[in-house]
């Protein structure tokens, strides 16, 4: 193709350009070109250069976030990667995974993972369904898709991180492929979250093929300082009294905490998180026992942080729950041939860190001659312990209040007790402090309105955050249709609360309260038993569109009232078990079955 100046509206050096650029064209290039020039006559803007523009037809694939999320750290860091991703300019599709149409898996391009693992191994309430559906047969072939999982889990359950290997395995049977290895989160998953989502962010970035302008603008700095998990408020113990009467079987606290000047805010339903201190007792024994120097400094973290030995295990290092992976890493700095059996068998492995402790594991298996220094190595940080809130901060904005049950128990020979529970109930008075943050709930949220019906189902320490629920309708003058369903042993000593109740029941904003004292008659009765014998009302407040809230023990009392849940609707609603149990999914769905079990 030769272009002639006759006639020609370019003139010769013009012509002489064409001449030698035409030829070299592909037909894919040429058609560019005509479509390049037939938009720029059309715009209204002057384009003076094709590169100016060639950007902007390099396509990108979508990139499609699920989250699982129990608690709603899956979920936090899900908004953090899909912010860092448009800010690389890239299309996101974020969703938690009961939003998210199945169907629409097989369009899906690029797809990041963020879950937790519930329970013993569970999918998270909000990902039950799409685990489900993924595992069936009904998963469609993704030969397309480039994945990743991020997975967030707590080592200390047998089943770690359970759910993101799931997703992993399952994916790559579907024929998905991995762009970056599945990463497992401990509680304290920062760090091993962060480099995960840099090095996602990477490939994604180097598949675009762009590199768009990602030049931070410098932050104002804030007036206040931000307190978080990595950030805690060193708040100050206001009131820490004893709940349950004289002659009680439990021992349950309520605990008032200063939040003024901390700028932190919770609504119904959120947590307060705290980071405990080991018992005094605890550290000095297992020092004694490593014959170590107390005073001696050593790293704790991969930046060279430095504590004496005696700070690091009060309150840096857990040292009362074993872990495998705990056993595992031990096993190669104590020197010791019975550790290395012990963790070559991993039933008896799985037997022996049943309600054991570091100072278990030195005692029965010694380190020869342990360097202090390698703590960090085996140890993992103490986790923060969340509790319900159970008051309302539109009533008490420099407050917030915890409902706790002590642990106490006898094992393996010894007197033991739960790190946060055990050090308030034994060691914390008012006016002492301790290292809090709020930890916002976002799967386990309350309706502010008169008309929509609220059902509440709390035993024992589960009733936390449906009284700072009425606590806050009664500051908000909100009344309407609510319904509490409380349990515990007793009704003299064990009635949580029962001023509070019987005064919101007298003004009207509870509208009804059933409670079940199991042990005051020689027949148990629980709270499912009450909601069984209030089926019909239960089922017809339901039918209304009311909104169910479970809160307190998931091993047992969770399971029973699910169970009784499903019955009611079942047999109220003429249905079969299955139809019931499909119901019940789709209050799930609609955010009107919502539960915070632990």
């Amino acid at each position: 193709m030769t272009l002639q100046v006759v006639n020609s509206p370019f003139d010769e050096k013009q012509t002489e350009i064409l001449n030698q650029i035409l030829p070299t064209l592909t037909d894919a290039q040429k058609n560019w070109l005509a479509g390049y020039l037939a938009a720029s006559q059309s715009s209204s803007q002057n384009v003076t250069t094709i590169e100016k523009s060639a950007p902007e037809q390099i396509a990108t694939r979508t990139v499609t976030i699920l989250y699982g999320s129990e608690t709603g750290n899956g979920q936090a860091l899900s908004e953090q990667l899909s912010k860092q991703l448009k800010d690389l300019q890239r299309d996101v599709t974020i969703s938690s995974m009961d939003d998210f149409k199945p169907k629409k898996l097989k369009e899906v391009e690029d797809l990041l993972i963020i879950t937790a693992t519930h329970g013993e191994g569970d999918p998270p309430d909000n990902a039950i369904q799409f685990h489900e559906f993924l595992h069936s047969r009904k998963a469609p072939k993704l030969e397309n898709v480039n994945f990743s999982v991020l997975s967030l889990g707590d080592e200390s359950y047998e089943h770690f991180c359970q759910t993101g290997k799931d997703f992993d395995k399952r994916l790559e049977e579907l024929g998905a492929t991995r762009i970056h290895p599945r990463v497992d989160c401990d509680v304290d998953y920062e760090e091993l979250a962060e480099e995960w989502i840099t090095e996602v962010l990477a490939i994604l970035k180097k598949d675009a093929g762009n590199t768009p302008d990602t030049t931070a603008t410098n932050p104002t700095p804030a007036e206040q300082p931000i307190y978080s998990k990595s950030n805690p408020y060193t708040a100050e113990v206001l009131d820490n009294i004893i709940l349950t009467g004289k002659g009680s079987n439990k021992e349950t606290r309520h605990i008032e905490i200063s939040l003024e000047g901390s700028n932190l805010h919770y609504e119904p339903g959120d947590c307060l998180a705290i980071y405990p201190k080991n018992d005094p007792a605890l550290v000095q024994a297992i020092i004694k026992e490593f014959q170590w120097n107390a005073e001696q400094t050593i790293p704790i973290n991969k930046q060279g942080e430095i504590r004496s030995v005696q700070e690091a295990l009060t309150s840096i290092f857990e040292i009362t729950r074993l872990t495998k992976g705990l056993l595992e890493k031990a096993s190669t700095y104590f020197d010791n041939e019975k550790l290395h059996e012990l963790v070559a068998d991993s039933e008896k492995a799985k037997t022996y860190i049943d309600g054991r402790d570091l100072l278990d594991l030195i005692i029965d298996y010694p380190p020869k001659q342990l360097d202090p220094t390698s703590i960090m190595h085996f140890l993992r940080k103490i986790p923060a312990r969340q509790y319900s809130i159970s008051s309302s901060y539109q009533a008490n904005p420099d407050e917030v209040h915890l409902t706790l049950a002590t642990v106490r128990y006898h094992t393996h020979g010894r007197d033991r007790s739960g790190v946060c529970t055990g050090e308030i109930a034994d060691r914390i008075k008012p006016g002492d402090q301790l290292n809090v943050y709020v930890h916002k709930n976002p799967n386990f949220k309350f309706p502010m309105d008169e008309e929509t019906p609220v059902i509440m189902i709390g035993p024992g320490t589960g009733i936390a955050p449906f009284r700072g629920y009425i606590e806050e309708r009664e500051e908000l003058e909100l009344k309407g249709k609510t319904w509490v369903f409380f349990g515990d042993q007793h009704f003299r000593t064990d009635f949580l609360y029962q001023v509070d109740w019987q005064n919101w029941l007298k003004q009207g904003y509870l509208s009804k309260m059933d409670v079940a004292f199991s042990r005051d008659n020689e027949q148990k009765v629980y709270v499912q038993h009450r909601m069984q014998e209030k089926a019909k009302e239960l089922f017809e407040w339901i039918e209304a569109g009311a909104h169910l809230y479970v809160c307190g023990d998931e091993k047992r009392m969770a399971k029973d009232v699910h169970e009784a849940f499903v019955t009611i609707i079942s047999q109220q609603g003429n249905l079969s078990e299955e139809a019931a149990t499909e119901y019940v999914n789709k209050l799930k769905q609609e955010k009107r079955y919502q539960r915070d079990v632990y």
